[in-house]
């Protein structure tokens, strides 16, 4: 894992949430995106050298209604930079952690992704993620 990628913060209402991260972070996001197979709406901040996406359900059965619902709004993730995201799968395989999605699937933001179950992880979700022109 080469460094965090970015934090993933579950959002109900991601129009009023870039309103107030915009005056937190004291800039714009730079890009919005829907990830039809995740079932979210993706919104970008550039904090310094940290990426923060927010995410907001697109319908009642996405995992981030499912999470706001269980847990109310909050970090949903975090996501770690990876140079070759099949390996990493694999190798994080053979170290005894659960993977969610056993092989990398596109995500937000022109990258492969995949995510660790958080029983293996002390509760925390992990995103493995790869730029895809790697």
């Amino acid at each position: 894992m080469k460094k965090i990628e970015h934090i993933g913060i579950a959002v109900k209402d991601i129009e009023a949430s870039n309103d107030l991260f915009g005056k937190l972070f004291n800039k714009n996001h730079y890009k919005t995106e829907t990830v039809e197979s995740e079932g979210v709406m993706t919104s970008f901040f550039k904090v310094g050298p940290n990426k923060i996406e927010l995410l907001q359900a697109t319908h009642d059965e996405s995992p981030i209604a499912k999470f706001i619902e269980k847990k109310g709004e909050g970090i949903h993730h975090i996501a770690f930079a990876v140079e070759d995201i099949v390996s990493e799968i694999e190798r994080l395989k053979g170290e005894g952690f659960r993977m969610i999605h056993e092989k990398p699937k596109k995500g937000a933001d022109n990258k492969l992704i995949a995510f660790l179950h958080p029983k293996a992880t002390n509760g925390v979700l992990i995103e493995l993620c790869q730029d895809i022109d790697k």
